[in-house]
């Protein structure tokens, strides 16, 4: 009988996160998607990606609209409980054999109390890694919550063993990003105008003349210095003297500090070298990173994609502390001398030898491929 799997996107990262499996589960013969979009990938300040989506050529199944403004840690708590509630009556109306949630935001903890309160088996991608913060906690409670695991690392596979997670129900498939990734990787040239394409604001660049890519969010324990680490970073990249191509923070509490700082800098350097965009299509993005002089900032597409590609990171702050990481990184504080110093190495460094850490850029098919072959169960034990 062909498995009905339902997939929860919440937001703009979730969605390359997981693309490539959405594609082997869509084309497997024992396999039917049911994918729904929630939280901020349905918001435009977030980057909404369901244009993008439909793009790709999937079907929405269902829109949960649960994000609470606030930006603050009591809006990420009453976020999750609505989210709890509409995926419920979500999850109702579908009636999926399982349920696949990914990696670690906030909101994936609605998605997978609702699963596993309903009895149905939940699928999760990304667990067992390291990185501190709220996501730490989430990341493992997603995992207790869970029945079937698709780590990206052999060190991840490992922890969600030690665990207690049954070593028969823990695949190490790499991450679908780096399947993007690997698709990505021969790129010559840049072949779009992100300008045209995209929009955004900000000082229209010369991108024939090199860029850096920045990406900085809030760090939800620290979400009180959002404001301060934004700037400290603005004016190092700035003072650079690099072109920047910046994107817009995630929903995550301290978002409005952060977003606050670059309007403030934005308003009193309006001529800086920089242009900010909410959202790119993953491919576009990959794109963009594999023909710039590097990134800087504190996503984990610096730690896991640019490593696969051999783009040079310069990693700020605590949010990525303890992920697994390759050569191409190099670490900073919010220091906005220490971050300019760290960018201008990076940028004269050149490419890095590209790494698999992450995976080798088939695991969409070997996600697919489990969850048509995986025993269902809900009835989940210590494997120790």
């Amino acid at each position: 009988m062909t498995r009905k799997v339902c997939v929860v996107v919440t937001a703009r990262p979730s969605y390359s996160r997981i693309k490539t499996a959405l594609i082997a589960i869509r084309e497997h013969p024992d396999l039917e998607l049911q994918l729904v979009l929630a939280a901020s990938a349905l918001l435009d300040r977030y980057g909404r990606v369901e244009e993008q989506i439909h793009e790709d050529g999937f079907e929405v199944a269902a829109r949960v609209f649960m994000v609470l403004e606030g930006e603050n840690p009591t809006s990420m708590a009453k976020t999750t409980g609505i989210g709890l509630l509409e995926l419920a009556t979500v999850m109702d109306n579908l009636r999926p054999d399982m349920v696949v949630t990914i990696a670690d935001r906030f909101e994936t903890m609605a998605t997978a109390t609702a699963a596993a309160f309903m009895g149905i088996p939940l699928a999760h991608v990304q667990g067992g890694e390291v990185t501190g913060s709220i996501d730490e906690r989430v990341r493992h409670a997603v995992t207790k919550l869970s029945d079937i695991h698709f780590p990206s690392t052999r060190q991840a596979g490992d922890r969600l063993e030690r665990m207690g997670e049954a070593p028969e129900r823990v695949f190490v498939t790499g991450c679908p990003s780096i399947d993007l990734a690997a698709e990505a990787a021969g790129s010559r040239a840049l072949d779009f105008d992100p300008f045209t394409r995209y929009g955004g604001v900000g000082e229209l660049l010369n991108l024939d003349e090199g860029y850096i890519v920045v990406m900085q969010h809030p760090v939800t324990t620290e979400y009180t210095d959002a404001r301060d680490h934004a700037l400290e970073v603005l004016h190092a990249v700035d003072g650079s003297g690099l072109n920047a191509l910046w994107f817009w923070p995630n929903v995550d509490a301290g978002s409005d500090g952060t977003s606050s700082g670059i309007r403030w800098f934005r308003e009193n350097h309006p001529h800086a070298r920089m242009h900010f965009f909410r959202n790119m299509a993953p491919t576009d993005f990959l794109e963009l990173l594999i023909h710039s002089r590097g990134i800087v900032g504190n996503s984990s597409v610096a730690i896991r994609e640019c490593e696969f590609l051999g783009v040079p990171a310069v990693d700020i702050g605590t949010r990525q502390s303890g992920r697994e990481r390759g050569a191409n990184v190099v670490p900073a504080g919010y220091d906005r001398g220490e971050i300019q110093t760290a960018i201008l190495a990076q940028a004269d460094h050149g490419r890095y030898d590209s790494g698999h850490l992450y995976g080798d850029g088939l695991a969409g098919e070997r996600i697919a491929k489990h969850l048509a072959e995986v025993e269902l169960t809900a009835d989940k034990r210590l494997a120790y």
